[in-house]
């Protein structure tokens, strides 16, 4: 009687302990956003005190802490021993910002975007991509792979200021700031600020890394699926809301520059800063390599056809990215799961769904390229002047 009824205990038990877990991440990811939150007008705040440009605060403190959830639920997934949820996370999150963000953002309202970012920003981040792609293909970042990767974030932000203030660029939407006056109460204010975030974000992260761990376990998937799914969208969730914030100001530009800078800094500070910080580096788990980090560069190259298209990402364009994103987690899904529909889906995509798509990238661009060059030609011919000169 007793071996009878302790079955339905233990599955009671087993339920409990994972509805735990869910909770676990839930809170984690509101304490990384709570502690981003924190530490962004905290640093802002001591930024402007010191006098620092609002150039320099745009480029780098705000990249930096829509990134911080990122590098806190990396380096605690590497120092726990689960390197394919640290991967899985940047991955994602880089997946997630492009096609989910960026594609609901664009849903809501057609995006704006600026012609510094699709000429230089764009292409910095599909370089950083393909370098982590290459760096990877030996199945480990490499502490020297990591320094490769944060210098081409260092030298992105050191040309990013020099051209700024060049071309007297107006610089990146700022985060709100603590009002600061004589008393040096609001300049420990901002420092009690930042203190708070940082311990938000390492807080934050070892709960959602052993809620994410706990959940992969009982699930029987691996850590880079739930990296990839769970754990990235919700570290993009900074993104999201600060994509959003930005519409409804009406600064539509900046929702491709915030998703922009934070995929570079995912790559340069994120995966280079932990592969160096964790001196036997990264190991890349092989399917990400074969699968998630090409699709992720798929994802970068995506927007250069979009965003010549008259420097704007429409709804319609919006609405395909997001339907990527969907697709892409429902082969996830299934391929985590085993399921026997995953070979007919898989065929579709591939030989479907992805060329019908390419097509139509390529077709945008051509028409773009050539609608360019009909502009500047009936601009040399309205001044008197041949195509030719």
């Amino acid at each position: 009687m007793d071996s009878s009824g302790s079955a339905p205990k233990r599955a009671g038990y087993a339920v409990a302990v994972f509805v735990l877990d869910i909770l676990l991440v839930v809170l984690g990811l509101a304490l990384l956003i709570g502690g981003g939150e924190a530490l962004v007008r905290g640093a802002s705040t001591i930024a402007v005190k010191m006098g620092i440009s609002p150039l320099v605060i745009g480029l780098i403190v705000v990249s930096a802490a829509t990134s911080a959830p990122e590098l806190a639920v990396t380096l605690g997934a590497v120092g726990e021993g689960e390197p394919g949820l640290a991967i899985g996370n940047v991955v994602g999150s880089n997946i997630a910002n492009i096609l989910l963000v960026l594609g609901f953002s664009a849903v809501a309202a057609p995006i704006l975007i600026k012609r510094q970012v699709v000429r230089f920003d764009v292409p910095v981040m599909v370089g950083l991509t393909v370098a982590a792609l290459l760096v990877s293909w030996d199945g480990r970042i490499s502490a020297i792979d990591g320094l490769f990767l944060l210098g081409g974030l260092v030298a992105h932000a050191i040309v990013s200021v020099i051209w700024g203030k060049r071309n007297g660029a107006e610089p990146p939407e700022q985060p709100e700031t603590l009002p600061l006056n004589a008393s040096p109460v609001a300049v420990w204010l901002a420092l009690a600020l930042l203190v708070v975030g940082v311990g938000l974000l390492v807080v934050g992260s070892r709960v959602l890394v052993t809620g994410a761990v706990n959940i992969a376990t009982a699930l029987g998937v691996s850590g880079l699926v739930v990296g990839l799914t769970v754990v990235a969208i919700g570290t993009s969730l900074p993104e999201l809301a600060t994509s959003i914030v930005a519409i409804r100001r009406g600064e539509r530009d900046m929702a491709v520059g915030n998703i922009v800078g934070s995929n570079i800094f995912n790559i340069g500070l994120v995966l280079g800063l932990s592969a160096i910080v964790f001196g036997d580096g990264i190991p890349v788990p092989a399917p990400a390599i074969s699968l998630d980090m090409p699709l992720m560069l798929a994802a970068s190259i995506a927007l250069f056809p979009v965003a010549l298209r008259g420097f704007v990402i429409v709804r319609w364009e919006g609405a395909m990215f997001a339907g990527l994103y969907t697709a892409y987690m429902v082969y996830v899904v299934l391929s985590a799961t085993g399921h026997e529909a995953l070979q007919g889906y898989t065929a579709v995509m591939l030989w479907f769904v992805l060329p019908l798509i390419a097509v139509t990238l390529i077709a945008l661009a051509a028409y773009e390229i050539g609608m360019n060059r009909g502009k500047r030609r009936a601009g040399d011919d309205r001044e008197g002047k041949s195509p030719a000169t």
